[in-house]
């Protein structure tokens, strides 16, 4: 997400500040944000920049807080990052009520029971800290990007921090025991879950497309995989010896470190996005030319890590990936040329004589990689496969005598050995 719209007033709101230690902008107990149409506003609001609004008082440069919307009367709350007056450079990095967005007339408010609630017009909770009576005396913004409640000594009882979206910020982990995944965003229009997570488990971070079809994870890269101890935790980290030459790396308390890569500049302004594609990248803050870098790739022609070919749906609903392009689509004919409309054939029937198996040699399904199938005779591998009405085909390496049941197709790969085969179920017409 780039710049959607941002639109809210605000009610009277009074800011001051309580502690030395929290020198940003602070919002007390019992304030109410109200989110309206533009030709609402009257004299309360702050400021009007063209098509948005923007509350200074809820902004720590370079976060600011602030609803968005993708479709109308759709909103959702969110942080952003980035200069003010570079309204286009504006990045989106958290989000509170992602898939429960609210509409015009909802309620961002602190009540003086400490709890943070965002609600619709008609009084629904669309997204709350759950945090009644637990000492809140008021909520503010770091420069980090961190929002969070605090109490009368200044003690965090909540923190965004602690409840990431898609988005890592410099200081932000995951953690086992909390919020210990990502969650890719459906599209650039459907602010909801999407199939792609991140998740930090035990011997590693792992990355898994949830099937449409079969609804499970499915694992389709090893970010990290550990070899000894557990892994607790990965925080993004932006790091310098010198003060010139800056790392970003994935911390970890027990120290699996990974180190990602070595920006140009100071690397401080930097996010890691887990995209609508599956993919994972960093972007970097360029001051000094008032732009983004991506600064590592997970996925990429020039990766240490992964190419392209192995995100499931770098060729869409089905097609054939070679050195990180599409080169063609598998039909009953044999190849032809990939397009964006390339697609499996419908199954009309589940019974053995309204289909059969066309075969496509040299390919990898995207699971291959990470999951071996069952061993068993290829013969065998084709009857589980037509036994099952959700089996879309079935994948078979000769050389180790193993199958593999798709669910999904998605990307096949391209490989120099030939007794990787793939069976493609298509209807008898």
């Amino acid at each position: 997400m780039s710049s959607p719209t941002f639109t809210m007033s605000l009610l009277s709101l009074f800011l001051f500040s309580l502690f030395v230690l929290i020198a940003q902008a602070q919002v007390p107990a019992n304030q109410t944000f109200t989110l309206v149409n533009e030709g609402e506003f009257g004299p309360y609001v702050v400021e009007y920049f063209g098509d948005y609004r923007m509350l200074p008082e809820i902004f720590s440069s370079p976060f600011q807080l602030g609803f968005y919307n993708t479709t109308p009367n759709a909103f959702t709350l969110a942080l952003r990052m980035g200069l003010t007056r570079s309204e286009s450079l504006m990045r989106w990095v958290w989000e509170a009520n992602r898939g429960n967005p609210v509409g015009e007339n909802a309620t961002f408010s602190l009540g003086t029971d400490g709890n943070l609630v965002l609600a619709d017009a008609d009084g629904r909770v669309a997204w709350q800290t759950n945090t009644t009576n637990k000492g809140v005396v008021g909520f503010t913004l770091l420069p980090t990007g961190n929002m969070v409640l605090f109490d009368a000594k200044g003690n965090f009882i909540w923190q965004s921090f602690d409840y990431p979206t898609d988005t890592l910020l410099v200081g932000q982990s995951l953690r086992a025991g909390g919020v210990s995944k990502l969650v890719s965003r459906a599209s650039e229009k459907e602010n909801k879950d999407g199939p792609y997570s991140l998740v930090l488990e035990p011997k590693g971070l792992f990355l898994y497309y949830k099937s449409i079809i079969s609804k499970k994870s499915l694992l389709y890269s090893q970010f990290t995989n550990i070899q000894q101890g557990t892994l607790d935790d990965v925080t993004l980290n932006s790091a310098t010896d010198d003060g010139f030459v800056w790392d970003l790396s994935l911390l970890s308390s027990g120290g699996n470190d990974l180190y990602l890569d070595r920006p140009k500049f100071n690397g401080t302004l930097t996010y890691l996005r887990l995209g609508i594609d599956g993919n994972i990248k960093l972007y970097t803050y360029y001051g000094q030319v008032d732009s983004w870098e991506q600064t590592f790739t997970l996925f990429d022609r020039d990766s240490n890590f992964e190419t392209e070919c192995q995100l499931p749906e770098r060729c869409g609903s089905f097609g054939v990936c070679e050195d990180n392009q599409c080169v063609a689509c598998p039909t009953s004919n044999g190849l032809s040329g990939w397009s964006k409309t390339c697609a499996p054939e419908k199954l009309t029937s589940c019974k053995a004589n309204s289909f059969h198996y066309y075969k496509v040699e040299g390919v990898d399904h995207f699971l291959s990689k990470y999951n071996r199938g069952s061993a068993t005779k290829e013969v065998d591998c084709g009857k589980k496969c037509s036994s099952d009405c959700k089996c879309l085909g079935y994948f078979y390496n000769r050389d180790t005598s193993r199958c593999l049941i798709a669910y999904e197709l998605k990307t096949l790969t391209k490989v120099a050995n030939s007794t990787h085969v793939g069976f493609i179920k298509a209807p008898n017409h």
